[in-house]
């Protein structure tokens, strides 16, 4: 076959994950694919610049010798058009990318570099290349590292790579047809929880199918705005960049935390990936509003959020609830699509547990807010709740999606058990950890997800817990700390909680404050603020959130109760590796952490 054909074999379709390039150029050429903020103002990229970029890309590794099969680390930060390119001419040339989160500690990132035996890794920045850069005589010799800032010794040079010649262009093409669906795409290391890495491995095959079934979930349409904001590392977010080409929508990366409110206000998105700590951000800004010495401005934000609270409630509403509804966006819910550019319609969330009350209150404010559910395992999504009417529950993740299977294993009479998932979705397997591999699949092909749920109202998952964290007392009940987590967190001077118990009399938590909440509400009593490590110290600051944590015990059960609480004086982070990269509590490092201050709570 002639080389120069084979680019014209998957024109009305992809089957690989690097012909969407061409899907995207055939079928809604878009001159605005990839945009981000370069010098002052927002430069972009055609579909056809991309792909001729990426194709002299593809062509100068090819031309330095990497081969089909070795892997290439990528260490990006916030998504932006150079990732996409190096990411898609690794592809065409069959390369494996590694992407690995910045927060990483030296110690795993040395153990991912030297397990994947990668010949190259491109960091965002100068400051991630001199963090990394000192691994590379550790390792090996033939490891090369660079990183995507302009200007800098280290910058990745090949990104500005010359036009390859016609005889180049053959020799990828030849190599483009070489790559089969089912061949590896990317190895993304997850540590979650247990706090050691496993490289899962996932296929042209898995992330298309997942891409597809967006498709059909999707309300976009080709030219529409698009914001990414979230870590390009995480699987959730390059599926949704992936997913944006194929639509054909004009997708514009955020730079950073700093120029959040700039980007969106000038950028005027219509949809946007998310995460509950977003929006939770978003909400306890309305809440501290609260504590405003107008008696009547918090009087009107208050019954603002409370109508809010009641959208999309199962119970009947009544008829002037549409107007009540109506003065509340006026006088006080808009604001938060103002922040976001004024133009939002459509949030769709995932990686953690979203409360539904926030859920209720940003779709009554006008954004349209659905649950996903997913696991980089299954690159990624599991289920998704749907736009359409009727096919949104809040507390829920919605329906399983197209072409994707749930079991829910050993229910117990509650119908609750551990999530099992089968479909073309489902990873290749961990990256030279067979044993692992074994210990995840059942014998007959399911994975298990070690996620706890059931299905509510005939065909909406509902996640309950993670099937590790479930412990029992030393009374012998059983506690679900998620829920309780999400339950305590409605308090708007509670930041983070983390509910212990396990093997002890009575269940205890640790305690991250709301620390801008508290200053505001010491301000409010005339309680000299000092700092968070002298103040969960203090005896009316110690009295307040015993207020709180009683006022949330009285709608749990006598057995599920906080008796007991440590405030922690500062944020869990990833750096410490007390959060996971999705923003969960990693339990047993928390546990370490704060040993003496939990003894001392059941001494």
């Amino acid at each position: 076959m002639n080389p120069m054909e084979i680019t014209r074999k998957h024109t009305s379709d992809f089957t690989r994950i690097f012909e969407i390039l061409t899907y995207q150029k055939e079928k809604y050429p878009n001159t605005h694919a990839l945009n981000a903020f370069e010098d002052g103002v927002w430069k972009n990229y055609s579909i056809q610049n991309i792909q001729e970029r990426v194709d002299a890309l593809s062509c100068w590794f090819i031309k330095n010798g990497y081969q089909k099969g070795q892997t290439i680390l990528l260490i990006p930060i916030t998504g932006k058009p150079e990732w996409m390119m190096v990411d898609f001419a690794c592809q065409q040339c069959g390369l494996i990318t590694v992407p690995v989160h910045p927060t990483s500690s030296l110690q795993d990132l040395e153990l991912i570099l030297t397990e994947t035996e990668a010949r190259l890794c491109i960091a965002a920045d100068q400051e991630t290349f001199n963090k990394v850069n000192p691994l590379k005589d550790k390792i090996s010799s033939t490891l090369s590292i660079h990183h995507l800032e302009k200007g800098r010794d280290g910058y990745f040079h090949a990104l500005a790579n010359e036009k390859p010649s016609d005889e180049e262009r053959l020799r990828l093409n030849e190599i483009k047809h070489s790559i089969l669906d089912n061949d590896i795409i990317t190895i993304l290391y997850t540590s979650g929880s247990s706090g050691v890495p496993k490289g899962v491995m996932l296929t042209h095959h898995n992330l298309v199918h997942n891409i597809k079934a967006s498709l059909t979930l999707l309300p976009l349409e080709a030219g529409q705005r698009v914001m990414s904001f979230l870590p390009f590392s995480h699987i959730l977010e390059r599926m949704a960049c992936y997913g944006y080409l194929a639509f054909g929508v004009s997708l514009y990366f955020n730079q950073n935390k700093e120029s959040f409110a700039h980007d969106f206000k000038t950028v005027k998105p219509y949809l946007c990936t998310s995460v509950p700590r977003v929006l939770e951000k978003m909400y306890d800004y309305m809440q501290e509003q609260l504590l405003d010495k107008n008696i009547l401005k918090k009087r009107i934000i208050s019954w603002a959020l409370s109508v809010g609270k009641q959208y999309g409630t199962e119970r009947k509403l009544s008829a002037l609830y549409p107007v009540k509804l109506f003065f509340a966006r006026v006088l006080v819910l808009s604001q938060w699509r103002k922040k976001l550019g004024g133009h939002i319609r459509y949030m769709v969330v995932g990686a953690a547990s979203l409360r539904p009350e926030i859920g209720r209150l940003f779709s009554a404010a006008g954004i349209r807010i659905v649950e996903g559910y997913g696991m980089t395992e299954t690159a990624p999504l599991i289920s998704m709740n749907r736009f359409e009417p009727g096919l949104n529950r809040f507390g829920t993740v919605g329906p399983v999606i197209p072409g994707v299977e749930v079991r829910i294993d050993e229910p117990n009479e509650e119908h609750e058990g551990e999530i099992l998932v089968k479909g073309p979705n489902v990873m290749a397997g961990y990256f030279k950890r067979p044993e692992l591999t074994k210990e995840v699949f059942t014998e007959d092909g399911w994975l298990r997800t070690g996620d706890i749920g059931k299905f509510v109202h005939q065909r909406f998952l509902k996640i309950t817990d993670r099937k590790k964290d479930i412990f029992k007392t030393s009374a012998g009940k059983y506690i679900a700390p998620q829920p309780l987590q999400n339950h305590f967190a409605k308090s708007a001077f509670i930041e983070r909680c983390l509910v212990l118990g396990f093997q002890r009399p009575y269940v205890t938590a640790l305690i991250v404050p709301h620390f801008e909440m508290l200053q505001a509400w010491c301000l409010q009593e005339h309680i000299h603020w000092t700092s968070p490590q002298f103040m969960v110290y203090n005896i009316k600051v110690r009295s307040k959130m015993e207020q709180e944590v009683e006022q949330l015990n009285e709608e749990l059960p006598n057995v599920e109760r906080v008796r007991n609480f440590v405030l922690c004086h500062h944020d869990w982070t990833t750096e410490s590796g007390e959060l996971t990269t999705t923003l969960k509590p990693v339990r047993q490092k928390l546990l370490d952490h704060y040993k003496v201050e939990i003894e001392k709570m059941y001494a």
